[in-house]
């Protein structure tokens, strides 16, 4: 399938809200109108629904855990409210209910992260309990905030600040602030670690410069210029599993993989080529530039592109190796999931192997069927931005609730602790070969 050179813009599906990899890119999950879905992703030519949850409508945030049957739900009718369920079992783990609107939740397999807009909520998975609890976080309107997959160190970034680019690293298994990096001169928009949590990507609101650092060290590592034309919406970044690539996609049509190697400067002495004497030069030259000039210059760009037959849409996007190849995975609002073969060795314009639907054809008549129908008197908002979630009346918990309890000292002067309500029986997610246990299968 080409790819068109002015994108007939395609329009974005109306029963999709969000979509979330998990963190091991097997899984894909989607938030809708009715509910949720879970797919997996472990094959090109094919995408299975593995679950279908009509639990509560209107799903905004979904995440799943790694391959697990834990899965964390927010309503766009309930914003402020926060379900974790046993998707196998059918049933209800816990959920809780917090002072504001929940903006994003992200999980490994020791801690769980609930991001308010000026507060972030550090949960154990392993029985739910709240550990701590960082409040007057700058303020975050897009709840922006990264977890390391990698349980044993469970590294959270999140903005520092509010005008400048200034990451917090903290390490959320001993609740104590690694480090403070200084990324971007522009606000933060994007945030993601490695698999190992050893490096952290961020870009900021200008979208036109991606930085790598180490962590928990905080050092720059790599820099790469996406472009230099305009700034753009930088949707979501996401390294591969080897952290030996980048990705990033945004509001515009083209997603960037770049490659993250060091030059070593003896490959240029041995191979004395025009490029390499070039490029020394520049390098000699880049000393009595301005500090601006000089970055520039020493920015890398991308080693491969995609080209999407689309303009504005929201979409994610994932490096992930399936069938023994490296593809990239591109779930985007128009209701589809995309699916590209990666060159590692040469880069260069990736394929587009496969196009799956998120929804069923029969979906969508209905949807168009529902277009043709009068409007009621008082319709329901289509919403599926952060502003349209905190224009919603915020909605109590309707079924009765204990107050909550941190395992830190609890609430701090005049601060409301989330409150929630345990299933029946002990929340216990420990199990010798699974994890949450999913081996018992609900009759």
């Amino acid at each position: 399938m080409e790819s068109q050179d002015v994108p007939d813009g395609p329009e974005p599906h109306r029963g999709f809200i969000c979509a979330s990899f998990n963190q091991d890119t097997t899984s894909l999950s989607v938030g809708t109108k009715t509910g949720y879905r879970l797919f997996s992703v472990t094959a090109v030519d094919k995408l299975d629904c593995i679950h279908e949850g009509v639990e509560c409508p209107d799903v905004y945030i979904v995440e799943r855990l790694f391959s697990s049957s834990l899965v964390v739900v927010v309503s766009l009718s309930m914003p402020r409210r926060m379900n974790v369920y046993h998707f196998k079992k059918g049933t209800e783990i816990c959920n809780y209910s917090y002072s504001n609107n929940i903006l994003s939740v992200r999980l490994n397999r020791q801690r769980l992260v609930v991001c308010l807009e000026e507060s972030i909520y550090i949960h154990n998975i392993k029985d739910m309990k709240l550990l701590k609890t960082l409040l007057n976080t700058p303020t975050n309107p897009s709840g922006l905030c990264a977890l390391s997959v990698n349980h044993s160190n469970s590294y959270l970034a999140y903005p520092g600040s509010a005008t400048i680019g200034e990451i917090t690293v903290y390490d959320a298994n001993n609740l104590s602030t690694l480090t403070l990096i200084q990324a971007h001169d522009s606000p933060l928009a994007a945030l993601t670690f490695n698999a190992s949590g050893t490096k952290l990507a961020s870009a900021s609101e200008k979208g036109t410069v991606i930085r790598v650092f180490s962590v928990p060290e905080g050092q720059r590592l790599f820099e790469f210029r996406r472009g230099m034309k305009r700034y753009v919406s930088i949707s979501s970044l996401s390294f591969s599993a080897d952290a030996q690539f980048l990705c990033a996609s945004s509001n515009t049509e083209t997603v960037h993989i770049f490659k993250l190697e060091q030059h070593s400067p003896s490959q240029d002495e041995e191979s004395p080529t025009w490029s390499a004497y070039v490029g020394k030069m520049f390098t000699a030259a880049s000393t009595y530039l301005p500090t601006q000039v000089s970055d520039m210059m020493h920015q890398d760009r991308a080693f491969a592109t995609v080209r999407l037959n689309m303009f504005g849409l929201k979409n994610i996007c994932a490096l992930a190796t399936i069938q023994k190849l490296p593809r990239l995975l591109v779930a985007s609002s128009d209701g589809f999931l995309y699916i590209y073969n990666v060159d590692p060795q040469d880069g260069g314009e990736c394929v587009l192997v496969q196009k799956h639907r998120l929804f069923d054809s029969s979906e969508e008549q209905v949807e168009q069927s529902e277009e043709d129908k009068p409007e009621d008197v008082s319709p329901q908002p289509a919403s599926q931005s952060y502003a349209a979630t905190v224009a919603l009346p915020s909605t109590p918990p309707s079924s009765t609730t204990l107050m909550g309890y941190s395992e830190d000292g609890g609430a701090q002067k005049g601060e409301v602790i989330p409150e929630h309500e345990f299933a029946e029986g002990p929340v216990c997610l420990d199990d010798e070969n699974e994890f949450p246990p999913v081996s018992n299968q609900s009759n």
